[in-house]
């Protein structure tokens, strides 16, 4: 995540992974939640720099990228191991 520290990168993951586990219905813990946050702010900045060549800024650009970026992994991770029925 662009300009944001540590903490606040584990603050805007777990808030991160929370939303999009909501989007998503899907059933996550809070140590995944942190994780799949993180790797979609990676995954969404990546994506971004690729088709834009710039990211959004600040804390609330970030919280979106890694919104989308988690959802997106969510996404990919069901499509993998199939969806299961909860």
């Amino acid at each position: 995540m662009e300009g944001v520290g540590w903490i606040m990168a584990i603050i805007i993951g777990a808030l991160a992974g929370w939303i999009a586990e909501r989007v998503m219905k899907s059933n996550q813990g809070l140590l995944m939640n942190i994780i799949l946050g993180i790797v979609g702010a990676v995954v969404g900045n990546f994506i971004l720099m690729l088709i834009f060549g710039a990211t959004m800024g600040g804390l609330i650009g970030q919280l979106i990228v890694a919104v989308i970026g988690a959802c997106l992994l969510i996404a990919i991770g069901r499509a993998i191991r199939g969806r299961r029925a909860v």
